[in-house]
């Protein structure tokens, strides 16, 4: 396992009314529902654990193939796939518990009443103090706007995080497939969410050119990875600007230390790693290191001191 990391600087940060003992957490979606990347590191040296998102009811996701490689970066259509919250409740929460980590739960729904519902099954499991926040991700298809993502609609986000109260600070995960982020950021604020989390993945496909056909099971699929970095980074900056009470995680391409740091001086309070844990799931510790040494090597900056710093 990789050695905790040994600060001399302070790097504790708030995301909201959220305490964690430093920035970096995992990404949902890039780690499991669980302890699956224990095997690489103490998951209680990390901020948080953000896990994959859960539905009230078990989804099957989407069909093979669900990942492929692009040009700096990765598509992928996995689909939601997941336990139900019942279950995830019983067994993964328990892992995760016994393994000291602090946890953002993540959920979705195909209607409001399916994140009312995982958010109901949730709230008896919050008590204890593991789950520190719940991040409510947005960019699922409304069965009942056909099939337009509650993301893309700032009266759908809004009905959607105000749904999701379940005792604990909410988060909204954000597309930046929109033409005004702010906008829908605006909302999800106004409905209850004490935090942003910016941003999800970018709208993208690839074709497989020797058989002619999608390279995606279901067509399309979400980019990751160092192409979509910018884009958090600006996303981060401008809602920082727009909404300075507000908590912000970066999240989009965090590849290293370096990452990083420009997410929190665009505005980041904390900042999550998720497609880098692909090709090495020891990555978020790494990130980490590299953080501490580089508030080291610039005079022992702390977290607080670099979060909104590029706004001058």
């Amino acid at each position: 396992m990789s050695a905790p990391a040994v600060p001399s600087t302070d790097l504790g940060t708030k995301v909201g009314s959220v305490v964690l003992p430093n920035p970096v957490m995992t990404a949902s979606g890039t780690s499991g529902h669980g302890t699956e990347l224990g095997a690489y590191g103490p998951l209680a040296d990390l901020g948080a654990v953000v896990v994959k998102s859960v539905s009230a009811e078990p989804w099957p996701g989407n069909p093979a193939p669900r990942v492929t490689e692009v040009a700096a970066g990765m598509l992928n259509s996995v689909g939601l796939e997941g336990p139900g919250m019942t279950r995830w409740v019983a067994e993964d929460l328990a892992q995760l518990r016994a393994a000291g980590a602090r946890v953002v739960a993540s959920i979705w729904g195909r209607s409001v009443a399916d994140y009312r519902r995982a958010a109901e099954l949730l709230a008896p499991a919050v008590g204890d103090g593991t789950v520190v926040a719940v991040e409510v991700n947005v960019s699922c298809p409304n069965v009942e706007d056909r099939g337009n993502m509650f993301a893309h609609s700032p009266s759908a986000t809004a009905a959607a995080v105000g749904a999701s109260d379940c005792g604990v600070p909410r988060w909204a995960k954000l597309s930046p497939n929109v033409p005004d982020l702010r906008e829908i950021a605006a909302a999800a604020l106004s409905a209850g969410a004490e935090s942003l989390t910016l941003v999800n993945t970018l709208l993208g496909m690839a074709i497989d050119v020797e058989h002619r056909r999608p390279a995606l099971g279901a067509g399309g699929g979400g980019l990751s990875g160092p192409a979509v970095h910018p884009v958090a980074v600006r996303a981060v900056f401008e809602c920082r600007a727009a909404f300075p009470d507000a908590g912000i995680v970066g999240v989009g391409g965090v590849m290293n230390g370096r990452d990083a740091v420009e997410l929190l001086l665009a505005g980041a309070d904390a900042v999550q790693v998720g497609t880098a844990t692909f090709a090495e799931p020891r990555a978020p510790w790494r990130v980490l290191r590299e953080l501490v040494r580089w508030c080291e090597q610039h005079g022992g900056t702390t977290v607080q001191e670099l979060v909104g710093a590029a706004h001058g």
